[in-house]
């Protein structure tokens, strides 16, 4: 059984393809593209197509590149088949970008159709007479800040995918790059030019129109730059 997305809105640089086998009374689906606009529906089809004697769906998410809102769309299907069928249903393999749009949404990432786990804090802790600054502390700091930046580009490319999808289209056009190269390279050219990646994108699909207007120089750097990082690589 296989069922695959039809190109969503934006014209589609990806689409989802589940592929799956049934065992007795088992079903293994190998979801693999995008979960974007659409995805849903495929899912969906994919279940229907399941016979009635099945009592466990086992998802492996390894092959989901990119989820946007429309994850969680796919994830209510998966949630409303198990409780209407009857059956167990898990999502495992989750990892990328995927994995940290479920961190976001509070999920679990081993799988999210269970409740997000709350960890017992334990005691309080000794809090010191002064300030203890070490290396560890420095680190960790450092790390919540590249975190943080992480995650809010996270977010902006989940409000933003129309654009983003046709400035990476133009890329893997004019450069010959692949649909996860096109990716890196914005994202790399919104850090080097400290510019959103919303806007990043939205300059190249300006740019690419007959009469649009050149990026700026500063935006002109930074996306050599990445693309000559990408040719290293």
């Amino acid at each position: 059984m296989t069922s695959a997305a039809s190109p969503h809105r934006t014209g589609g640089l990806n689409t989802l393809v589940i592929s799956g086998r049934v065992d007795a009374d088992r079903a293994e689906l190998t979801p693999c593209g995008e979960l974007v606009h659409g995805c849903a529906e495929t899912l969906a089809r994919s279940l229907a197509e399941l016979p009635p004697t099945i009592t466990r769906v086992d998802l492996d998410m390894g092959g989901v590149r990119f989820m946007d809102t429309a994850g969680l769309q796919f994830l209510e299907v998966l949630g409303d088949f198990a409780r209407q069928r009857c059956v167990t249903v898990t999502t495992t393999n989750w990892n990328g970008q995927p994995r940290r749009i479920l961190e976001l949404a509070g999920l679990d990432t081993t799988d999210p159709l269970r409740a997000a786990p709350h960890p017992d804090p334990g005691p309080e802790p000794v809090q010191p007479s002064a300030p203890v600054s070490s290396a560890v502390a420095v680190e960790r700091s450092e790390r919540l800040h590249v975190l943080q930046e992480e995650v809010e580009q996270l977010r902006q490319a989940i409000a933003s995918r129309p654009v983003i999808d046709q400035a990476r289209g133009i890329l893997m056009a004019t450069h010959g790059c692949t649909s996860d190269e096109a990716w890196r390279i914005l994202r790399e050219t919104s850090q080097l030019s400290n510019t959103k990646l919303r806007d990043v994108a939205a300059a190249v699909t300006a740019s690419a129109k007959p009469d649009g207007p050149r990026p700026s120089p500063a935006l002109r750097e930074a996306l050599q730059r990445a693309l000559t990082l990408r040719r290293h690589t």
